[in-house]
């Protein structure tokens, strides 16, 4: 298993000096400050590639980059509207461009307006360390009272109405802010970043597109990328939802084992593949992850390796980011699935036999209090979890050998 570490450009404030002290062999990162729906010249990717390459004092930092995370799919596209064709073409050209420097893997998702969603950003923990969190009653009172969507009371029973509703009434304006803030943050350096009248226009367009069509256009997508991505020696992988639950109304089509079963069947060619994501996926009570990766690890081409503790039993609840051994899915299995898809791909021959993976995600513990960085990736909170996986890796690494 290949440590990788996600990395958002010289902006972020972990730096590769402080990637490169983690221990990690390779990095995951975007042009996040490229338009979406625009090309990633070759001139950009070469930029990017020199300031992974280079530390602080100008010396080789060794890292390598290694996976894309994210080229990202238009919303023209998700929705086959305005400008999607084109856009096509120059995700198809990003491509290219991708495959001439080098670089074999692209994680990407197909979540219609917000890649990830969480209402507390910063949610206390009894240690003393914060994490990221999502409460349901907070999203409700979002949904209904400051965003005021249409149709969003259907989408709610009548006691998270009720909650909501309490919830609102006690926010101070500030509070409102906060909240609407952190449902719709975007990654930093990104080329885009939606407002609210943004999302309620997003959310208009989308009222004509229910899951079936949605993915109808998700396979019209996979059928133009898929072969060429086969063709280029690259390793297309699709990021589950973020949570993997019904949101503001919003067709959601890659939250469980049986979606991504379609995803392969869809376009069934050896580079579409799986972003396995333990944490967005782990947030289901009804996904197995450890058997997902036995059953689907022929086509997993990235790991995100995080937990999540689920504070109900309800497959739409509360969760908060957890330390990497200490929420609800059972890591050490998971790992150990891995390891043993690796041991079948290096039997078989494959090129792809060390699968990358990242420490998603992170609590921020010690120095990452004050250190402020994007929410979900702090350094030290994300050293801890990758020391972690690395303890599991060696000890299932020394049984087996």
């Amino acid at each position: 298993m290949r440590q990788t570490w996600r990395w958002f450009g010289p902006s972020d404030l972990v730096s590769t000096d402080d990637i490169r002290q983690a221990g990690a062999k390779g990095l995951v990162s975007a042009l996040h400050h490229v338009p979406t729906g625009a090309v990633w010249s070759p001139e950009e990717i070469a930029t990017r590639k020199t300031e992974i390459a280079t530390m602080r004092d100008g010396s080789p930092s060794g890292l390598n980059w290694d996976v894309v995370e994210s080229l990202p799919v238009s919303e023209d596209i998700k929705k086959q509207t305005g400008d999607w064709r084109a856009h096509l073409e120059t995700y198809r050209a990003s491509m290219h461009n991708l495959a001439a420097a080098g670089i074999e893997v692209i994680c990407y998702n197909f979540m219609p307006v917000l890649d990830w969603t969480r209402t507390d950003l910063a949610h206390r923990l009894p240690s003393g360390g914060t994490c990221m969190r999502f409460d349901l009653a907070d999203f409700a009172a979002f949904d209904l009272h400051i965003l005021q969507r249409e149709g969003a009371k259907e989408d709610f029973p009548e006691h998270l109405r009720e909650a909501a509703a309490a919830r609102f009434a006690a926010m101070s304006v500030a509070d409102k802010e906060k909240l609407a803030r952190n449902v719709v943050c975007g990654l930093p350096g990104a080329a885009e970043n939606f407002t609210l009248e943004d999302v309620r226009q997003h959310l208009a367009e989308y009222s004509r597109i229910d899951a079936e069509q949605l993915r109808s256009h998700m396979a019209a997508f996979l059928e133009e990328v898929a072969p060429l991505a086969q063709e280029l020696g690259l390793r297309l992988c699709c990021h589950p939802d973020d949570p993997p639950i019904p949101l503001l109304g919003l067709p959601r089509i890659m939250s469980t084992e049986a979606d991504y079963s379609w995803l392969v069947r869809a376009v069934d060619l050896p580079a579409n593949g799986i972003t396995l994501c333990s944490g967005s996926l782990g947030a289901r009570p009804d996904n197995d992850l450890p058997g997902m990766m036995e059953r689907l690890g022929d086509r997993v081409h990235f790991l995100h390796l995080r937990n999540v503790k689920r504070e109900t039993s309800e497959i739409r609840g509360d969760f908060h980011e957890a330390e990497h051994l200490a929420g609800d899915t059972d890591m050490v299995a998971l790992v150990r699935a891995a390891l043993a898809e690796e041991a079948r791909r290096r039997e078989a021959g494959r090129s792809d036999s060390d699968i990358p993976f990242r420490p998603d995600h992170g609590q921020d513990i010690l120095d990452d209090l004050g250190r402020q960085a994007q929410p979900g990736y702090p350094a030290i909170g994300r050293l801890k979890g990758l020391a972690e996986l690395r303890g599991i890796i060696a000890a299932i690494s020394h049984e087996a050998a």
